[in-house]
């Protein structure tokens, strides 16, 4: 005890004590303050390292000065910044449901206001843990400044705390200080290094914040996000209207007139686009056991109202999932390294589908998604590009066991977004995303009954399994549509996202694509990345269609079929009904792919007939110059959308009509209570399908082979008890909810 005494009153017991109450406010807040989604006990266990070594890292600092008072004050103010940082959070949390970023202290004035007039009203008792210890170095310091002004006044010589450290007749050790930095960053490099393995491309790709702050812990996630702001900050500031007059000259000179047997088809018909995730093109029309994985999907793109597209590419970088939306939304790539969403998307100027429906057409928007809302930063992004209302999974009434890793079982997902359609003013632009195909790809024998693929490779085999439990929950979807008679109203597309199985696992899923896997090739890897696209209304005129196009091209190609030009905004793809629509699709990477050629690091090969995949040798002099042109268009348009999101430059250019999007005004935590709202003060005139059929709720009457829904059907017209307390009522009934959205003063 004795040693141990001596040893808490050195400069490094002194600091020592400092991170360990520091190591045990954080790990008090990682589990009561915030949810970070652990999945496994290795995250259990990084989550309780991780703030270690930051801390001695940061708190290090204190050591290398050389009087005891200097390092007493010096490591006070560390800890005490570092406590007011997880406090911070930890009140943002509370009420934002996210982590403060660099640029959120920059807008200090804006964040005090949204967290409502008296941000005292959000703390609470527990805060105790991480304010107590404060108050007492407070009081110390405020005692001996009193005693100071005093002695001052007398002149006598001044005094301040020493907390029983008295190192003036001690030899000093100045390896110390080193040795402990040293320590702090070995044991930060430990954590990062095993995340990474935990979690690939952590830092690159960005998935959500709370992925760096489960990994590696607030104060890294606060000095990475500052790097990264810095970053673009410094790109920005380089930036001028002369760069995006470069833009708009070539997206201007490459754009692809409507072609008018199909321009406006769609005109003032509700949008309903059904995200497919990790939804692969070769899923349709596949059979396992003599089996059809996709029964619904075939028979969809058979009937003659449908129209679909059998070589569509997807183009997504390291944003997967949020590169395919950005696409879709603004027909712009994603950023050549990470998420364009969670990079740019809280600071970025868009031009996106629901901001323009919104103001050409008069459409109401949402986001239907049964997973976290912070993931790939959905929250703030969604707000840029003017979607009104987002439905995530705090929405969606389900129990554990309903859960996927990114959401929702998407039965259960696509049977509760009714509730929502139906209250929608039309016409309405609607995303659903699903997520029970998405790798692993787990799935019950009581959700699935399809057969084992029979591979040697368990993922394989799960994703044929999870694909047809997708289909069969968008065959329930349609079947709702139709009869609720949304579908006589609407263009109903579908879309898939991204590869599924990584190409790794090609080898594996060759046989039963009637391949060799010991000659599977980069080629067939690269005719892997095809995903449906698919678009199905009423009198539509449908078909089969074979145009080479990407993601980027679905945006034109859906605003011409609504009847709503794109000539005025800063698109990269072209109608893919367009005579002028050009079939050379870029991927992220470098490589693209025409209906002749398929190129891989500038090696061409063969697309059609027996020699397709073979290696283009001896090319005729016309082809070669072809390829080169197609080439510079890939690099060109690829460095063009880079330098426009980086950049932002759509600051720069604002289309005659339309108006920036003020994403700040968006309050998604009220998106039932608004949209309810609408709906009343509109009365006779709401356009809401449920107004329309006399406030009768068509959702109560979807049918599903949910186990789930056959236990429970009340989640088809009732909502979670958090959006209840939004709603500002305690009832559940959907009546009640609408009595409280009439009360409402909550505008659209």
């Amino acid at each position: 005890m004795a040693k141990l005494h001596k040893l808490t009153h050195t400069r490094l017991g002194f600091i020592s004590i400092l991170v360990i109450l520091l190591w045990a406010k954080t790990v008090f807040a990682y589990f009561v303050d915030f949810n970070l989604g652990l999945d496994d006990p290795l995250q259990y266990i990084l989550l309780i390292i991780n703030p270690l070594g930051s801390a001695i890292l940061l708190m290090s600092i204190a050591l290398y000065f050389k009087k005891s008072r200097n390092v007493i004050i010096a490591g006070l103010i560390v800890y005490t910044a570092l406590c007011a940082l997880l406090l911070a959070n930890a009140l943002y949390y509370r009420e934002f449901t996210d982590f403060i970023t660099i640029n959120t202290i920059l807008a200090l004035p804006k964040v005090v206001q949204g967290l409502g007039a008296s941000g005292s009203s959000m703390m609470a008792f527990k805060d105790i843990v991480i304010l107590l210890d404060q108050f007492i170095i407070a009081g110390v310091f405020g005692v001996y400044a009193i005693v100071n002004i005093w002695r001052y006044l007398q002149r006598q010589p001044l005094t301040w705390p020493t907390f029983g450290i008295h190192l003036g007749a001690t030899k000093k050790r100045y390896h110390l200080p080193q040795a402990t930095t040293v320590v702090g960053l070995a044991l930060f490099m430990v954590t990062l290094a095993v995340s990474e393995l935990n979690r690939p491309q952590l830092l690159s790709r960005t998935f959500d914040r709370s992925y760096i702050v489960k990994y590696l812990g607030l104060a890294p996630f606060t000095v990475y996000d500052g790097v990264k702001t810095a970053q673009t900050n410094t790109v920005r500031s380089s930036a001028d209207s002369a760069d995006a007059d470069k833009i708009l000259s070539y997206v201007r000179k490459n754009y692809a007139k409507p072609n008018a047997k199909y321009y406006g088809v769609a005109k003032g018909k509700n949008v309903i686009i059904i995200h497919l995730e990790s939804f692969q093109q070769f899923l349709i029309g596949q059979k396992i056991n003599g089996r059809e994985v996709t029964p619904f999907l075939n028979s969809l793109i058979k009937d003659k109202s449908t129209l679909s597209f059998s070589n569509m590419f997807n183009q997504v970088g390291q944003g997967k999932t949020s590169d395919a939306e950005n696409m879709l939304e603004t027909s712009t790539f994603g950023i050549n390294n990470g998420s364009l969403f969670s990079a740019l998307g809280s600071t970025n100027t868009f031009q996106a589908a629901p901001a323009i429906l919104d103001q050409t057409a008069g459409y109401s928007s949402a986001v239907l998604h049964g997973g976290k809302g912070s993931f790939w930063n959905r929250t703030d992004t969604y707000k840029n590009l003017g979607y009104q209302y987002y439905f995530d999974g705090d929405y969606f009434a389900h129990s554990a066991d309903a859960n996927t890793q990114y959401g929702i079982k998407d039965k259960l997902m696509l049977a509760e977004s009714a509730k929502y359609l139906e209250h929608m003013q039309q016409p309405f632009y609607a995303k659903i995303i699903t997520t029970s195909n998405h790798d692993p790809f787990t799935i019950s024998s009581t959700d699935s009954d399809f057969p084992d693929a029979g591979t040697d490779d368990t993922t394989v085999n799960n994703y044929f399994k999870t694909a047809n439990y997708l289909d069969s929950a968008l065959k329930e979807f349609f079947t709702y549509l139709k009869q609720s008679g949304l579908y006589d109203n609407s263009i109903v597309m579908l879309y898939g996202d991204h590869y599924g199985l990584s190409s790794t696992r090609n080898k594996s899923l060759a046989p039963l694509l009637g391949k060799n896997a010991e000659t599977w090739s980069d080629y067939d890897n690269l005719q892997m990345q095809r995903v449906p696209l698919i678009f199905s209304m009423k009198g539509l005129k449908g078909g089969q269609n074979k145009t080479y196009g990407g993601e980027v091209d679905i945006l034109p190609t859906l605003m011409h079929l609504l009847g709503v030009s794109t000539k005025k905004y800063v698109q990269f793809g072209t109608d893919l009904l367009s005579r002028q629509h050009s079939q050379v699709v870029a991927q992220r990477n470098g490589n693209f792919i025409t209906p002749k050629y398929s190129v891989i690091s500038e090696t061409p090969y063969v697309n059609t007939g027996t020699d397709a995949g073979r290696e283009a040798t001896n090319l005729a002099p016309a082809d070669k110059k072809a390829l080169a042109a197609d080439e510079k268009k890939v690099n060109k348009e690829l460095r063009l959308s880079d330098t426009l999101a980086n950049k932002n430059l759509l600051r720069f250019y604002t289309p005659a009509g339309f108006t920036p999007v003020d994403g700040d005004a968006t309050d998604y935590d009220t998106s039932l209570q608004r949209m309810l709202a609408i709906e009343r003060s509109l009365s006779a005139t709401s356009t809401s399908q449920y107004s329309q059929d006399g406030s009768t709720n068509a959702a109560a009457n979807y049918q599903s082979d949910s186990p789930e829904l056959a236990k429970n059907r009340s989640v088809l017209t009732q909502y979670p008890k958090k959006v209840i307390k939004q709603a500002n009522t305690t009832e559940t009934p959907m009546e009640s909810m609408i009595s409280s959205a009439k009360r409402s003063s909550v505008a659209k």
